[in-house]
């Protein structure tokens, strides 16, 4: 197209009310701090995340209420857990503590 033509182009299909609609509307979806697209993309997200740690607690939650269902029952795995986790001993046996 030559500069005439683009010039009759623009004068015929770009009018002031669609310039206006359309500044209106990059308003609205980027400038605008409230409602803007980008941040309801970092929201969205964050949302993600946050539901992504809700089913990691989750499952970490309904494994500590299943080992205290059967700590209240089950004696021998008490007596594992306290030995593990608290390092209690008998009086006649020696532990040993070895790191990763």
């Amino acid at each position: 197209m030559e500069a005439k033509g683009l010039y009759n182009w623009i004068k015929r299909y770009i009018t002031v009310p669609l310039v206006g609609v359309g500044c209106f509307v990059i308003y609205v979806c980027f400038i605008n701090e409230e409602n803007s697209v980008l941040d309801r993309i970092k929201y969205q997200q964050r949302i993600e995340e946050l539901q992504a740690e809700i089913a990691v607690n989750r499952d970490t939650l309904e494994y500590y209420q299943h080992l205290n269902a059967t700590l209240e029952t089950d004696r021998e795995n008490m007596e594992r857990v306290v030995r593990e986790h608290y390092h209690m001993q008998r009086p006649n046996e020696d532990i040993y503590l070895f790191e990763q």
